[in-house]
């Protein structure tokens, strides 16, 4: 059961401009989301896929293998479905380019979870939360069963803290996805959901449409998105502690 990595990337983020492309610690931070993943050994390879020619040059120049897309996809996995069509590979993974941190045993951790849940045609990645980030809307939440997949996603705190003496757990998601091939190519034709607007996480389109998502839970490892400018120097920081 062959994966394949791809990393959707392109220039126009409302709020950060030009983000793959933005500098960290000396090299373009779709540098750093490749490296990182290139270390997973389930993948057979990894590719980047955007419709800016200035990210494809630039990775290029860093020794990626790029493919040039449509310029008219609405969302990141759209980019990713039009690619995964002309691949033979069973198992896809969607790696968001502006997670600089990530490492190849998360992604690992994650296609061993869908490969072991066969009921189940999406998968993703949590970890505990640090409790200085629960308020943060930029931090996805999510609430498991106890087989291992998400019951819902929320930019709020859930599930909530309302009793001081069973304090919760709390879980964050990681924007990391794995699906199986012929499930992403449905997905994208999905309806958006009514739940999925609101919040604006994609992922719970394939829970209002009843699917499953399996949820691989890894420690020892933090996602650290770049969400704005100002995430960048804590990425950094985060970077040279892990001696990279």
């Amino acid at each position: 059961m062959t994966a394949v990595g791809i990393i959707p990337a392109r220039w126009a983020a409302s709020r950060f401009p030009g983000k793959p492309l933005a500098p960290i610690a000396g090299r373009p931070m779709l540098q750093w989301v490749w490296e990182g993943t290139r270390q997973a050994k389930a993948l057979r390879t990894v590719l980047v896929a955007t419709d800016d020619a200035r990210i494809a040059e630039a990775c290029r120049d860093f020794g990626a293998e790029v493919v040039l897309t449509s310029p008219d996809h609405p969302t990141g996995t759209d980019r990713l479905a039009e690619v995964a069509a002309s691949l033979d590979d069973e198992i896809v993974v969607n790696v968001q380019g502006d997670e600089p941190t990530i490492e190849g045993f998360v992604i690992d951790a994650a296609v061993e979870a869908l490969r072991a849940d066969p009921g189940a045609p999406m998968g993703t990645v949590v970890h505990p939360m640090a409790p200085e980030a629960v308020e943060d809307p930029n931090r996805v939440k999510v609430v498991l069963d106890r087989s291992g997949r998400a019951l819902w996603f929320s930019r709020n705190p859930i599930p909530a803290a309302a009793r001081p003496e069973a304090p919760p757990t709390w879980y964050q998601h990681v924007g990391l996805y794995v699906y199986r091939r012929p499930f992403l190519l449905d997905y994208v034709a999905l309806d958006q959901t009514a739940a999925e607007r609101a919040e604006g996480l994609e992922q719970l389109r394939a829970l209002e449409h009843g699917h499953a998502i399996r949820a691989a839970v890894v420690e020892g490892w933090e996602g650290l998105p770049v969400d704005v400018p100002e995430d960048v120097p804590a990425v950094e920081r985060a970077l040279a502690r892990r001696g990279r």
